[in-house]
């Protein structure tokens, strides 16, 4: 029996460990990306940069059954992310030709939401008008969810799981935010977040409808000066240091997301909440 075929265009960490899980299922796995040294054994690679036009014209000829796209922006401008969210949405259906894969799952971001003063929100609420760098990535969704394809968007918060990430170094260093005002914060650990997209991959393997839009992150939006602090008495920062190190002061709206729909689809988190994700991450210092 043919195996399932699965394609991730801009292959970077995620699709990579997403992609290793499906390995282990049997699945075909190919990436997309410039430097397809940097794939893992086993994927096919395929060198392109997926912003510049005509860049995804070989996809047609892979027929892959599922796509997945893990796009970043080209840059930190408003162009930057044009070029890299809806123009590379857009060469990607192009790209496609004829070919219909059985569904596209895109990876987005809950920045798209308009709520900015830390209230709730789920897969229903309103979308931001004002966020210039937002809308190119509501546009990119919007591209696919009109096109002819079956197609999911997982809209995950801040991803985490890397050792020695900044904000470890940050906190090692004695900087904390200020407790006040209270700015939430939402996140996924990244070994949840590919594994929600391979078993999201798999129920549409299975014929099981996936619903349109998912939120991506875990049980428990908190306090960011909760997580920091909770994150320096871990790694055993010296109180005195913190009393003397400089407050790192929080910008830009914050929002408190559920994750309604991914319960709803039958995932159960490794990680529901940022004490066991980010004890996770503290045993591979």
């Amino acid at each position: 029996m043919k195996s399932n075929s699965v394609l991730f265009v801009g292959c970077g960490d995620l699709g990579a460990r997403a992609g290793r899980l499906l390995q282990r299922q049997g699945w075909q796995v190919a990436g997309v990306r410039r430097d397809i040294s940097k794939l893992p054994p086993g994927f096919t690679g395929h060198r392109a940069d997926y912003a510049e036009a005509g860049s995804l014209d070989f996809v047609a000829a892979l027929q892959p059954d599922f796509v997945v796209t893990t796009f970043n922006p080209t840059d930190r401008s408003v162009e930057g992310y044009v070029a890299g969210f809806l123009t590379a949405t857009a060469n990607l259906l192009s790209g496609l030709g004829g070919h219909e894969p059985r569904c596209i799952l895109a990876v987005s971001s809950t920045r798209v939401f308009a709520e900015q003063q830390g209230g709730w929100v789920d897969e229903t609420s309103p979308l931001s008008t004002t966020d210039p760098r937002a809308q190119p990535m509501i546009e990119a969704e919007q591209l696919l969810q009109v096109s002819s394809i079956a197609a999911s968007v997982v809209r995950f918060g801040g991803i985490y799981g890397a050792p020695g990430g900044r904000l470890l170094s940050r906190i090692a260093r004695g900087e904390l935010c200020s407790p006040a005002p209270v700015h939430y914060g939402n996140r996924m650990h990244r070994d949840d977040c590919a594994g929600f997209l391979a078993h999201l991959l798999g129920l549409s393997a299975a014929g099981k409808g996936l619903a349109p839009l998912y939120i991506g992150v875990d049980d428990q939006p908190v306090p960011r000066y909760e997580v920091e602090s909770w994150l320096a008495r871990e790694i055993g920062v010296a109180p005195q240091r913190l009393e003397a190190a400089p407050v790192v002061e929080v910008s830009g709206g914050h929002k408190r997301c559920r994750n309604l729909a991914l319960h709803d689809s039958g995932y159960q988190l490794l990680y529901p909440d940022y004490r066991s994700g980010y004890r996770a991450v503290l045993n591979e210092l």
